[in-house]
């Protein structure tokens, strides 16, 4: 591949439209990164954990967003909460959900995930999830990197920890008034074996500096009793959910739903938000106009859902022919999936697996290729794929970062991926 012969230490020479050809600025200082755990936490662990044991968790590379995309995103979320809002959209989706979503608390839920693939006329939105972990990763990868270069916006708070505790602190407040915070329970299946564990521990450090005591831990270990959730001989008011059930089905998890619905435990992310915005069969009803016209929804806000949403459908068996012909540029995705788990590309779909399809509760979306960031490995460029995730309080925008992998979908597994810096670029910034 040839490049232009760009100096590399002066990449605010490269026209914006290139930068992720050809910026190879180094987004994390891997020294700092270790100083700043290490005055954390008083030892190496955690840098370990991070670095040596997950070297694919942080890319070596910023990802260069338009300004103007942004904002296009931040318009097509205040769209969809606007939806989500009506009446008659949450009688239309919570006919599907779990039965704990009809339970309605004040919380709303902290860091929303809306993930999009980057196009030539901007993004197209491909998932909202309700437990989007990485958030405090990234804003640990942005402290603790090298300074790219100082005319470039960076979209992020001054201090996005304290922007993440706020959050915290409005869920409990929304709940329980001028009550004191005192006890968090971050919640997961077997955590110690969790990919994200180094999170969870980074949470933890987090609260505990802001004078909130937190645990890790299993929903096993919590007990429900005299009015309340403990772990152990400590009373929990917040659960720091990150559980993949979630409406709190599993039988395992019986006695934190019990709790949760005798509103004995502030609970978020929580179901009731997951119905409204992370099941899959949401896209389908957010952008079909035929349905959104029904909701009551007005025109102008249509046409925001219908440019930004990638177009997807609940797939139905009747429907079985038409899909398969047109499979190729379509994407399966169980509508209650989470992880890139039992998703197909159908351009490689079998009959075998296909059937399966059809039995299942999936969504089909049309395919949106992901845009690409190139790197130098090896003294070659190779390209990786990248999305781009908000995360979200109601409409507020906490923090972007991007995803940059290899196959079909994110992995934590490319040479040279992970999780990369987003640097947003005004047009002004430089000359086309």
């Amino acid at each position: 591949m040839n490049s232009p012969n760009y100096p590399k230490s002066s990449c605010e020479l490269i026209p914006h439209t290139q930068l992720n050809d050809y910026c190879d600025c180094i987004a994390i200082d891997k020294d700092n990164l270790r100083a700043t755990l290490f005055q954390q936490q008083g030892d190496d662990r955690l840098y370990q954990m991070l670095i040596e044991a997950r070297p694919h968790l942080f890319a070596d590379v910023a990802v260069f967003v338009n300004e103007a995309i942004i904002q296009q995103q931040r318009h097509l979320i205040a769209a969809i909460e606007s939806v989500i809002a009506l009446p008659a959209y949450q009688h239309t989706v919570l006919a599907y959900a779990p039965r704990s979503a009809a339970f309605i608390p004040k919380a709303r839920g902290v860091f929303l995930g809306y993930d999009f693939h980057l196009t030539s006329n901007g993004s197209q939105l491909i998932e909202i999830n309700t437990n989007a972990g990485g958030a405090l990763l990234n804003a640990l990868l942005i402290n603790s990197q090298k300074t790219i270069h100082p005319e470039w916006t960076v979209h992020t708070p001054a201090e996005p920890e304290s922007a993440f505790i706020a959050m915290f602190q409005t869920e409990w407040q929304l709940e329980r008034g001028s009550q004191q915070l005192r006890t968090i329970a971050i919640v997961d299946e077997q955590p110690d074996t969790q990919f994200l564990l180094p999170e969870f521990m980074l949470f933890q450090q987090l609260f505990e500096r802001h004078g909130i005591r937190a645990v890790i831990c299993d929903p096993s270990e919590l007990i429900y009793r005299d009015n309340g959730i403990w772990h152990g001989d400590v009373q929990i008011d917040l659960i720091y959910n990150r559980l993949t059930d979630f409406g709190l089905e599993a039988p395992a998890h019986q006695a934190l739903c019990a709790a949760y619905l005798a509103n004995a435990v502030v609970v978020t992310p929580h179901p009731r938000a997951h119905a409204l915005y992370a099941d899959k069969r949401n896209l389908a009803l957010l952008s079909n106009k035929t349905l959104l016209q029904e909701l009551g929804v007005d025109n102008d806000t249509i046409t925001t859902l219908i440019n930004g949403i990638a177009p997807t459908v609940h797939v139905d068996a009747e429907d079985a022919d038409a899909l398969w012909l047109r499979r190729k540029k379509l994407f399966f995705k169980p509508s209650k999936g989470y992880g890139s788990k039992a998703v197909y590309r159908g351009d490689k779909l079998t009959k075998r697996v296909f059937e399966a399809i059809l039995q299942g509760d999936y969504v089909a979306q049309t395919l949106v290729p992901p845009s690409e960031r190139l790197l130098s490995l090896d003294n070659q460029k190779v390209a990786l794929k990248l999305d781009l995730r908000l995360y979200t309080y109601g409409e507020q925008i906490l923090l972007a970062s991007s995803r940059l992998y290899q196959g079909q979908t994110t992995n934590f597994r490319t040479v040279g991926g992970g999780f990369a810096r987003v640097v947003i670029i005004a047009d002004e910034d430089h000359d086309e």
